[in-house]
């Protein structure tokens, strides 16, 4: 049996890897996430439509956004949502939601405090430390440069 050097190797690894669909990607995230932020701003209307502030509104949609996303990711419908629309599910305030709910979910079974409430961020922490951390500096920076 003859043996494959690398380059040859790598050669028929790229003829079997599927090759991304880039076009079809930014448009489905364009338009998933364009949905999501057509709900908010339907919200948005009708809190303000009913006499909220501006302060209100802006607090009651995003919990009641954070909580359609919590809902759907525990129904599992937020997954699929995310598999067709890929980053632009994972953007808007609902994928935030949904980072931090699926995580608790697939570690309840190993217990509240080892499972839910020490996996629950796993994947936002890193998320929340490094937007915590990119703030500071562009305040320093606003700061330093402003005067």
């Amino acid at each position: 049996m003859d043996k494959l050097n690398k380059k040859d190797y790598e050669n028929l690894v790229n003829k079997k890897v599927p090759k991304p669909t880039y076009g079809k990607n930014m448009i489905m995230a364009f338009i998933v996430g364009g949905i999501i932020c057509t709900i908010g701003q339907g919200f948005t209307n009708y809190l303000q439509s009913v006499g909220f502030n501006e302060e209100q509104v802006s607090t009651g949609v995003s919990i009641i956004m954070v909580f359609l996303g919590s809902l759907l990711t525990g129904l599992g419908i937020y997954d699929k949502i995310g598999k067709i629309g890929g980053a632009g599910a994972a953007v808007p305030i609902t994928g935030f939601a949904n980072s931090i709910v699926a995580p608790a979910m697939e570690y309840k079974s190993e217990g509240f405090i080892f499972g839910v409430a020490s996996k629950m961020f796993i994947i936002a922490g890193p998320v929340l430390v490094y937007g915590v951390g990119s703030s500071i500096i562009v305040g320093l920076l606003s700061i330093l440069f402003k005067g």
